[in-house]
C-alpha cells in the first residue's frame, strides 16, 4: 500500500485494507479543525465577497496581485497554533471565488508565487502540517469563479455566479462564446495539480454549490471530478458544502447540521461575524472563547466535526483577537476534553 500518511498513522491497519475507510474513522475521530480564508479580499478587508458585492472590475481587482505580500503568513506557526487549539486537521484556501491562487499552478499566474510573496502558500502549509500529523484540506471554488472567462456566468446560472457590473465585463466570454468546458478543464488541472505536487491531502472541499444547482448540474460533471481525485490519492475526502450528488464522503454545511444525512460531516462556522474572510469592521465582535465552546457542544451532539474558521490580516497573521480565544478553548479541551466526550 506504500507509505501512510503521517496523520493517519494511528490508523495503519484500516488503512491497508482500504485508505478512504481509514481516513473516514479518522475524520470522525478528528472532531475539530481549523479553517483560513485568506487571499487579495484580505488586503481590503471587506469580506471575501468585496468584489462581488463593491462590483469591482476584473482588471482592478486584479491590480490587488501587486500588493499580495504574506509576509506575516508563518506555516509553522499557524500548524503548531492548531495543535494548541486541539485541532486536528486544518483547511486553507486554495483558491476563492475571486480566482487567486494560493498555490504554485501552471494554469494562470493570478497566483501567490507570481506576486510580491513570492510564495507557495499551499506547500508551506502542507509541508508543515504534515510535520505534526495534522491533516490538511484543501478549499477549491468549484462552481463560482469571477476571473475566468469561461466560468459559469449569469446567461445561464443566475445572477449568483458572476457580479453584475454596470457595463458587460469585456473578458467573460458569453453567449455562444462561452464553453463551459474550458473552465471545467482548468478546474480538473489545478485539482490535479493539488493532488501531485504537495504530498498526501486529507480532503478537498469543493465550494460554490448554489450555482450548479441553480440549472442541470449534470454539466458540471462532478462524478468524473470525483473520482479523479480519490485515483490520484485513494485516501483524500470530497465534500461538496451540503452535497450536490449524494456521493460525497462527508458533508460540510455551514453554521447547523443538516435535519438529516447519512454521511459523517462538519459544520463550519467563523470566528468573525458575517464574514470568513478578514473584516476590519468586526474587529472586537468575534466569538468569545464560551462562545467557541457552545458550538462545539452543538456539534458533538449531532455528531458533527466543528470547522472552526479565523481570517487571517492582511500581512497573513492570524487575527490576535482569534489566537487568544482558541488558544482558551485549546486549554480548557485539554482538561476537561471535548464537549461530550474525551479528547
Amino acid at each position: 500500500m506504500g507509505n501512510i500518511p503521517n496523520y493517519l498513522k494511528d490508523y495503519k491497519d484500516l488503512y491497508e485494507q482500504n485508505p478512504r475507510s481509514a481516513a473516514l474513522k479518522w475524520f470522525t475521530d478528528a472532531k475539530y479543525g481549523l479553517f483560513l480564508h485568506y487571499g487579495l479580499y484580505s488586503l481590503l478587508g471587506r469580506h471575501e465577497w468585496v468584489q462581488f458585492r463593491d462590483k469591482i472590475p476584473v482588471a482592478e481587482y486584479a491590480k490587488l496581485k501587486d500588493q499580495f505580500t504574506a509576509e506575516n503568513f508563518d506555516p509553522d506557526y499557524i500548524a503548531d497554533f492548531a495543535v494548541d487549539c486541539g485541532m486536528k486537521y486544518v483547511n486553507l484556501t486554495s483558491r476563492h471565488h475571486d480566482s487567486f491562487c494560493l498555490f504554485d499552478t501552471e494554469q494562470t499566474d493570478f497566483n501567490s508565487v507570481n506576486s510580491p510573496a513570492k510564495t507557495d502558500l499551499v506547500g508551506e502549509l502542507a509541508e508543515a502540517c504534515q510535520k505534526r500529523g495534522l491533516g490538511f484540506f484543501l478549499y477549491y471554488s468549484h462552481g463560482r469563479d469571477w476571473k475566468h472567462p469561461h466560468a459559469p456566468n449569469n446567461d445561464k446560472w443566475g445572477g449568483n455566479a458572476r457580479p453584475v457590473y454596470d457595463s458587460p465585463e469585456p473578458t467573460y466570454a458569453t453567449g455562444k462564446n462561452h464553453n463551459l468546458q474550458i473552465y471545467l478543464d482548468f478546474v480538473t488541472a489545478q485539482v490535479t495539480e493539488l493532488l501531485t505536487k504537495y504530498g498526501p491531502m486529507a480532503g478537498i472541499w469543493l465550494d460554490g454549490i448554489a450555482v450548479p444547482k441553480s440549472g442541470d448540474w449534470s454539466l458540471f460533471r462532478c462524478q468524473e471530478l470525483y473520482d479523479l481525485i480519490h485515483s490520484l490519492q485513494p485516501q483524500v475526502l470530497v465534500s461538496y458544502k451540503q452535497g450536490l450528488l449524494g456521493t460525497e464522503d462527508f458533508a460540510a454545511p455551514e453554521h447547523k447540521a443538516l435535519p438529516q444525512s447519512d454521511k459523517p460531516g462538519e459544520i463550519c462556522t467563523t470566528m468573525a461575524p458575517g464574514s470568513w474572510g478578514y473584516m476590519a469592521s468586526a474587529t472586537g465582535k468575534h466569538k468569545n472563547a464560551d462562545k467557541v465552546w457552545e458550538n462545539l457542544r452543538n456539534a458533538r451532539e449531532k455528531g458533527y466535526n466543528l470547522l472552526l474558521n479565523t481570517g487571517p490580516l492582511p500581512d497573513g497573521s492570524i487575527d490576535t483577537e482569534d489566537d487568544k480565544t482558541l488558544r482558551e478553548v485549546g486549554a480548557r479541551l485539554r482538561r476537561e476534553g471535548f464537549p461530550g466526550g474525551s479528547l
